[in-house]
């Protein structure tokens, strides 16, 4: 798991697993930008599946709307396991 702090910029993973996921279809493979970690909790899929596993961050992310739905000049704020979040390497 990489090192994510609040201001990075993220993408979602696009994953698509059988049974239960609390990655939301509609935030999958978007780009959004870290605001703040929101505690440290198992990933909620292995839960589901009975696996135990260590907590994790969990992260307030933003999304503009219009990259989520096509239109929109809001944000969309939507917490997410660290696992499903991929940083994205700024090139100066």
């Amino acid at each position: 798991m990489a090192d994510l702090a609040p201001g990075m910029r993220v993408r979602t993973r696009t994953t698509d697993p059988d049974g239960h996921t609390r990655l939301p279809r509609y935030v999958r493979g978007a780009v959004g930008v870290l605001v703040e970690e929101a505690g440290r909790h198992p990933l909620a899929d292995d839960r589901a599946r009975g696996r135990a596993g260590a907590p994790q961050p969990v992260w307030h992310v933003r999304f503009a709307a219009a990259d989520l739905f096509g239109s929109g000049a809001h944000t969309v704020t939507v917490e997410l396991w660290a696992d499903y979040l991929i940083p994205i390497e700024e090139h100066p």
